[in-house]
This record gives structure tokens, sequence and C-alpha cells, in this order.
């Protein structure tokens, strides 16, 4: 069996992208990106892409990157935030954006991966959410009637995410909050790449820690990036005794 690891982001990309590929991409705002994939992924000029991820990174950092090259045509979110560019590429029907509701896009990307093409879901139901869906009523316990909404389950054909351990068999560990989108997106891709802090050996993780089955990725690549960055810094004036 060949290794699955990697000796950058760029080989790790190389020979697997094309236009018009759907890419998902884990995180949520800067927390948990697989940063340098997403700069290779960047590198690649690859355009047309349609891409899945909680939001679109924000400026200077994550799929920002991306989408400030002109590469992207369609994102499928949750978080919009203050992403000028995007804001920009919508209002003047450059890009696409589909909007969903964060549980729903967990869900969506969750159901992808399970090989599951549709459920249903309260959320959404009575809004523009779902203009053009399928809605149906079912049961509650106690006998009464909901409606829900259909959604559909979402696959891409690449997925890159961002863990802080694997072994070499790709079994991944994800950090604290880092963890965020990160599980749903590595097991939606027919493609998984993982960006990771430490590569240990086969063995060292205790099984019972393991968040994503090395089953479902592909290739391992070690991270280059270690600063870790403040989406909003908040501070307020060191106490002195005469505010005590």
């Amino acid at each position: 069996m060949s290794s699955k690891i990697f000796n950058s982001a760029a080989e790790a990309l190389a020979g697997q992208l094309s236009d018009g590929m759907v890419v998902a991409a884990g995180g949520f705002g800067l927390c948990g990106v697989p940063v340098d994939l997403i700069m290779a992924l960047r590198d690649s000029n690859a355009k047309d892409l349609t891409v899945i991820g909680n939001n679109v990174g924000c400026d200077d950092h994550g799929m920002w990157h991306v989408l400030a090259n002109g590469q992207i045509k369609k994102v499928i979110l949750s978080f919009a935030g203050d992403n000028k560019i995007l804001a920009q590429a919508f209002m003047s029907n450059e890009i696409d954006i589909e909007f969903n509701p964060q549980g729903t896009l967990a869900e969506r990307l969750r159901a992808g991966g399970a090989g599951i093409p549709a459920f249903f879901t309260r959320t959404g139901y009575g809004t523009i959410i779902a203009e053009g869906k399928e809605t149906r009523q079912f049961p509650n316990p106690d006998g009464t009637l909901d409606w829900f909404v259909m959604e559909s389950g979402l696959t891409a054909d690449i997925s890159l995410v961002k863990a802080w351990k694997a072994d070499t068999e790709g079994n991944l560990v994800y950090r604290k909050t880092a963890r965020n989108f990160n599980p749903m997106i590595a097991s939606a891709g027919r493609l998984t790449i993982a960006e990771v802090e430490e590569i240990v050996p086969v063995g060292s993780l205790d099984p019972d820690s393991v968040h994503t089955p090395g089953i479902f990725v592909d290739r391992i690549v070690a991270s280059t990036m270690r600063e870790k960055h403040i989406e909003r810094p908040t501070t307020r004036p060191r106490a002195t005794k005469e505010t005590v």
C-alpha cells in the first residue's frame, strides 16, 4: 500500500484539481482552517469552483484568497460575515450564494458522507430557505403534526480538512473547537486531504480519541502554518488601583 503522506499541500493536490469542481473546506472563521491546502488551491488557478463550508474566509485569510483570485462561481455556506469581496461579487451577480442554516449545513454534509440522499428538518419551514423545496407533514410524539422541509445531502469532489494529529493511516484527532465542520467534510469528499499539525506512527493514538477514521482520509500533509490568528481581537485597559 502506498503512503498517504505527501511532502507539501501543492504535492497533495497535484493532478487532482480541474475547473468546475466542488470543493469542501473545514473551518469556522479562522479556527480549524486548512490554510496550506487552501493556498495551494489558490495557486492552482482552478476556476468556476463550487465551495462548501461554514464561510468563505475572513479578510486575507483562508478561502478569502481563492475568492479574491476569482476562482469561485458558487458558495454553499451558513455565514457570509464581513467578507466584503463576497458581498460585492454577489451584488454584481458574479457569484451565487446558497445560504443554509448552520445546523442544516452540518447535517447535509453528514448525510452526504453517510450516503443519505435527503432528509427532512423543521428548520427553515415558512421562510425563504424552504422556497422551491419539498415540504411534508410528520407527526410529533403527542400526535400533532408539524411541517418539515426536505434538504439534500452534500458531497464534494475534494474535501480539505484541518486536524491536530494524524497517524500514518489517516486517523484524525481534532483539537477543541477546531473540530467544527471538519469531521462532516472529511466524510463527504470523494478525495479527502487532511492538513495536520503532527503526524504520529500507527498505534500512537488512543482509538477512543479518533474523530475521523482513516478510511475517510486519502492524503495527509504536515501543516507549515503555526501562527494562530484572531478574527476579532478584543482588549480592555489594564486595571489600576484607581479603577479597581
